[in-house]
């Protein structure tokens, strides 16, 4: 099930269902509970699931909702962690989960996850790398885990990815170009992020990785290196034509103007009809010549719900044309069906 908040997951576990042996929740949002406690002894329930893109409160409400499943048999936690530093002073590791999961659930015998905790940097003196992540998994009980870390000197935080392969998450956040590959056949949202340029044998590198893909957001502020070096050897055509047969969201409002060509030139990119494109107004105009450009044209025309950011109205009558599709959206409105 889905729910809003984690308030509406505390409702649902208060004991009123106190035979339920098996609850798989996607939780939207976790803030703190404002009415229900977390706390009461959930011995009949045997399988968890517990999915949270955004999770600001793992160590106070995760975990204790975790101590309360004494008879837990499968577990499934698929989570973005931002650190809190007053409990962990690092990444969330094998290390973390043997003592704080695994040794205290003494009947799990099925344990899969992807987690991914963030953390900002303030003047540590030691930084952990992937090599140390990968060793904190050495005894660890599930075989095959996939690790990775990252770390982002101009917005000041880092990041480390660890999962259980193959994989059951729905979404993969916050990819970059460390990411090693794989077949991920349950993820429907993508997002990407690096302050190291993403060049087009990355992205055919997503696309083959996660086939059924349905939304996408890229977030990558610099230009790419070989984008040059293609164009000077007219190389353009020969470049594999990434096809994108499921997308029907895509997130390019914060990135550099090549990676709106990435994915708008017919040359490199091919998208289903009926896509939402969520974009910045001025470096869309730039990319397409002031909606003139023909080699972008093919893609835009596939377009039926466009998003602009920065620009409130438009007077170029050129926009609705060049995007004959589209409902087209400003700041601070809204789209109606």
């Amino acid at each position: 099930i889905r729910v809003q908040c984690f308030d509406d997951c505390l409702y649902l576990l208060d004991g009123r269902f106190n035979q339920l042996h098996t609850f798989c929740v996607d939780l939207v949002n976790l803030h703190h509970p404002q009415e229900i406690k977390n706390h009461g002894d959930l011995p009949n329930l045997k399988c968890f699931v517990l999915s949270c893109k955004e999770t600001c409160g793992y160590d106070e409400l995760i975990l204790p909702l975790l101590y309360r499943m004494s008879n837990l048999e499968q577990l499934g936690l698929y989570m973005t962690i931002s650190i809190d530093t007053r409990y962990n002073d690092g990444f969330i590791d094998g290390n973390h989960l043997k003592r704080n999961i695994i040794n205290r659930m003494l009947r799990l015998n099925d344990f899969k996850f992807h987690i991914c905790s963030c953390m900002f940097i303030h003047n540590q003196s030691h930084f952990s790398s992937t090599k140390d992540i990968q060793r904190t998994f050495i005894d660890f009980p599930v075989n095959n885990i996939i690790s990775y870390v990252d770390y982002f000197p101009e917005a000041e935080r880092s990041q480390c990815q660890i999962y259980s392969y193959p994989s059951l998450t729905p979404f993969y956040e916050n990819i970059t170009n460390s990411f090693p590959g794989g077949f991920f056949k349950y993820v429907r949202v993508v997002s990407l992020f690096d302050e190291h340029p993403f060049e087009h044998e990355f992205f055919l590198q997503i696309q083959r990785s996660f086939p059924f893909m349905e939304e996408l957001s890229v977030f990558n502020c610099k230009s790419q290196n070989k984008k040059q070096s293609y164009e000077s050897d007219n190389d353009n055509q020969n470049l594999p034509l990434i096809e994108y047969s499921l997308l029907n969201e895509l997130a390019i409002n914060t990135v550099h103007d090549d990676y709106i060509e990435q994915f708008l030139l017919n040359t490199k990119t091919y998208l289903q009809n009926n896509v939402f494109l969520y974009i910045e107004y001025e470096s869309l105009q730039r990319v397409t010549h002031n909606f003139t450009r023909e080699d972008t044209r093919i893609n835009c025309m596939k377009i039926n719900k466009l998003k602009l950011r920065g620009e409130r109205i438009c007077r170029n009558s050129s926009l609705q044309a060049y995007f004959p599709c589209a409902k087209i959206c400003y700041p601070g409105q809204f789209f109606f069906e």
